[in-house]
């Protein structure tokens, strides 16, 4: 029992771990996850939900950093009982919300790993029912075991105030590396649109992309590489062979009053300021001045070399208000706000691309230096 008891709190705290650690490199992104599963409540159960889209960043910081906080806890056997009972808890929850997702097909991806590794709902929910297992074993057999330790137990952890005070740093460290990604960017970028990727090969598919036809005929299923030309049988769907070949990017697509800006958007060397809505920015009214001042200087700076344009989700309306207010002329262009979130996690933001060559991103915290973006798309002056 002891070894059983020893494996099972081992897979579940690196697992936790691993999950938190990479959630917290990106809380806006678990925040952005939250606000969906919110909104879909909202829709499903009751509108009581939508109290806490408001505090979904707040949540977000909270649930990660307690992921790596409890996944460390079953490391060091710290308050085991308790901790243990926690992560049934969680993995609970996190099981509910999985089978909703899969079942109902209402949240395509959970989330779970961040942007770093993606899974389908149904891989997700039969990720936690392993998970459940495992902290249904650590729950059930540590009351039975003498000391409660299990094998792997370090005698430093020992000591009380030695363990209290290490998940303590521990805590710290997750809520300063969550600040640091929410009011900068994240330490590690797994998007598609990370720097050094060049988006148009993205879009396109790694290798033909091969299907297969299901069909039934009498309550047979039947597969065919061709669509079959007798009308007997039913079309029941068309099954991608190697979804592995899709393109990695598949819903780029920016646009204005002249029509598609997508391709253009690679040619020559850009500076976009991404703003995902123009009446939610991160930049203080206060600040908001200074920032439209840089901004000139900037454009000023680099107009020769660099084209800045503003990508934006907000309407039409909105968007032109804030322009004359703040005397901003620029190249004004369209795109969804999930791509622009994925883009960049600030609001506004800055994606340099040199011919759909991405070649740098900047919060609005870190106003970029008129050299970093010359130096970025290869020009000295």
């Amino acid at each position: 029992m002891r070894f059983l008891f020893t494996i099972s709190r081992y897979l579940v705290g690196l697992l936790f771990i691993f999950s938190g650690v990479i959630k917290i490199n990106d809380p806006v992104g678990t925040q952005i996850k939250l606000q969906e599963y919110f909104e879909v409540f909202s829709s499903d159960f009751t509108p009581i939900f939508e109290i806490f889209i408001p505090y979904a960043l707040v949540l977000s910081v909270f649930l990660c950093t307690l992921e790596v906080v409890i996944g460390v806890a079953l490391l060091i056997n710290y308050q085991i009982k308790i901790t243990s009972k926690i992560t049934l808890g969680l993995i609970l929850f996190f099981t509910f919300l999985t089978f909703y997702s899969a079942y109902f097909n209402k949240v395509t991806d959970c989330g779970c790993f961040g942007d770093a590794i993606k899974l389908t709902p149904w891989e997700s929910f039969y990720k936690d029912i392993i998970l459940l297992v495992l902290s249904g074993i650590i729950v059930f057999i540590h009351p039975k075991l003498s000391n409660q330790k299990g094998y792997l137990y370090l005698k430093i952890f020992d000591n009380i105030s030695f363990r209290n005070g290490f998940i303590l740093t521990v805590t710290l460290i997750c809520l300063i590396i969550s600040y640091s990604a929410i009011n900068f960017l994240p330490f590690i970028d797994f998007r598609a649109y990370k720097v050094g990727n060049y988006i148009p090969s993205l879009m396109e598919p790694s290798e033909e992309l091969k299907y297969t036809y299901i069909m039934e005929k009498d309550g047979i299923i039947y597969e065919f590489d061709n669509y079959p030309l007798d009308n007997s049988f039913e079309f029941k769907e068309l099954k991608l062979l190697n979804p592995e070949a899709e393109p990695k990017i598949t819903d780029y697509s920016l646009w204005n009053k002249d029509g598609d800006y997508t391709n253009e958007s690679f040619q020559g060397n850009k500076l976009f300021l991404i703003i995902h809505d123009v009446n939610k920015l991160d930049v203080e009214n206060k600040k908001l001045e200074n920032f439209v001042s840089k901004l000139k200087s900037l454009n000023n700076s680099i107009s020769f070399w660099v084209e800045i344009v503003i990508i934006t989700s907000s309407d039409e309306k909105s968007i032109n208000t804030f322009l004359k207010e703040n005397d901003i002329n620029l190249k004004t262009v369209y795109g969804d706000a999930t791509v622009l979130k994925t883009i960049i996690r600030s609001n506004p933001g800055f994606f340099l691309m040199r011919n759909g060559l991405v070649k740098g991103k900047w919060h609005n915290n870190s106003f970029p230096d008129p050299k970093d973006i010359l130096r970025g798309v290869n020009i000295t002056i």
